[in-house]
């Protein structure tokens, strides 16, 4: 079951638009990543085959316990795998419905005119070959180092630093093992797409963060100061955490809660290897949160990530970008504008981003529309970071296009959305929304030979 529930853990991760697919795994705490990946891509690679057969089959609906990412690797590997050579009690479930799943998938084939399985795969395959290819982006841990001793690291290691990028354009002609710095988030390096750092030594040590660029951006928006309280209402696996961890230089606190237990010990991993000291970690439902609890009286900032359908994500494999079920959409939307209006009655809140790896207006600007409506009188839509080109959808409500959108055609990142939200009249920000720092480094960017050192060189040894 180990192999199963830790592929389950993944898919769940990558719709919830917690990482990609490598980072994903390499975070499970896994013992063999190698199984682990070869599972979770075949089970992504069959994903739109795996959702027919699911709902002709109607297993989900027969087997109202089994989680939906479980049930599609619990069908891949009976299906298309090796068999189910483990799974306990789940793969005797499985195994229940072995006939009727084997007889829609025969049924399947009939009707595409296929005959075997990889034939089945051919129109997904040919939708996502034109797929963009997103860059690697790494973050720099300042927990830890500082930009020019990365950069200095990486010139050791046989790559061309080619400074400060002027536009997406250059970003998208990267190759080779050259690096540039991004033009708009002053600690994030750009490597051209599949360059892997999984086992590179700063990785490994917590010196640099895989995350990609559009990931970075709900702590930069949030922008607490040093000393703040936060919430990071879900939290795992923790990149988001470990970045605003980074911004308050740990001083500060930082609730971070998940439900699952196996997702929260994987982030306290990366965590404790990122040195993230202000955190404090809650296996517990973020609605189950009081708002009017003391421990959380002096919260003033929060991060609202919530579950999403992750059509953004272009990383998760091949056929992952099918699009989620009507009934799945609405279910994931509710919770959404009830996670989000939960959040904005914590009375000591001043500024609050809401994010998710959608690209559905039904989860991104409906939702901030339906808070406003309820929550209106007290917060406001911030204008949030002027200079990014994707904005939200005008049509949704009068000054959606205050959110910000991603895509890997206009941002070169993963799809995503980002919405900052301010309490009125309590000190708030000029229209412009960046913090004040922020707004300076991603205006004129921070080169890294003009940066001040903040750490001793950490060089071979680290």
């Amino acid at each position: 079951m180990a192999l199963y529930g830790a592929a389950a853990a993944v898919l769940e991760g990558l719709e919830r638009g917690d990482g990609g697919l490598k980072s994903l795994v390499y975070n499970s705490g896994f013992p063999h990543v190698r199984q682990l990946y070869a599972l979770v891509s075949e089970t992504l690679r069959y994903g739109p085959v795996l959702e027919k057969l699911l709902a002709d089959a109607a297993l989900l609906q027969a087997e109202k316990k089994l989680p939906a990412p479980l049930a599609k690797v619990l069908v891949y590997d009976l299906l298309f795998g090796k068999g189910l050579k483990c799974g306990g009690r789940w793969k005797a479930l499985a195994r229940r419905h072995r006939a009727r799943l084997e007889a829609e998938l025969a049924r399947l084939k009939v009707q595409r005119g296929v005959s075997s399985n990889e034939e089945l795969l051919a129109p997904a395959q040919a939708a996502s070959s034109g797929a963009p290819q997103v860059p690697r982006y790494v973050r720099v841990n300042t927990l830890k180092t500082c930009v020019d001793d990365v950069v200095e690291f990486f010139k050791r290691q046989g790559y061309s630093y080619l400074g400060k990028a002027a536009s997406v354009e250059e970003l998208r002609a990267l190759s080779g093992k050259k690096f540039l710095l991004d033009l708009h988030l002053p600690e994030l390096l750009v490597f051209p797409p599949q360059t892997d750092f999984h086992d590179n030594l700063l990785y490994t040590s917590g010196h640099i963060i895989l995350q990609d660029k559009a990931s970075c951006l709900p702590a930069v928006l949030l922008g607490p100061a040093a000393g703040s309280h936060i919430i990071d209402a879900c939290a795992a696996p923790g990149n988001k955490t470990s970045h605003l961890a980074a911004i308050l230089k740990n001083k500060g606190r930082i609730f971070a809660f998940d439900v699952d237990t196996k997702r929260l010990a994987t982030m306290n991993t990366l965590l404790t290897r990122a040195g993230v000291t202000a955190s404090r970690l809650a296996q517990r439902d973020f609605l189950t949160v009081e708002p009017g609890d003391p421990a959380y009286s002096r919260v003033t900032h929060l991060l609202l990530d919530p579950s999403c359908s992750g059509s953004g994500m272009v990383t998760r494999g091949p056929g992952a970008e099918a699009a989620p079920s009507a009934e799945r959409l609405r279910a994931l939307a509710g919770f959404q504008r009830k996670a989000l209006s939960h959040a904005l009655r914590f009375p000591a809140l001043r500024r609050l981003v809401y994010s998710t790896c959608s690209l559905r207006r039904e989860e991104n600007e409906d939702v901030v529309q339906a808070a406003l409506r309820e929550h209106g009188s007290a917060f406001r839509l911030v204008n949030a970071f002027p200079a990014w080109p994707c904005r939200g959808v005008a049509a949704a409500f009068p000054g959606a296009e205050g959110c910000l959108r991603a895509s890997p055609a206009a941002t070169l990142t993963q799809g995503f959305f980002v919405a900052v939200l301010e309490r009125r009249g309590e000190g708030a920000a000029a229209p412009s929304s960046l913090p004040a720092a922020a707004e300076e480094n991603a205006q004129h960017g921070t080169e890294p030979e003009a940066a001040p050192r903040k750490r001793k060189r950490q060089r071979g040894k680290e």
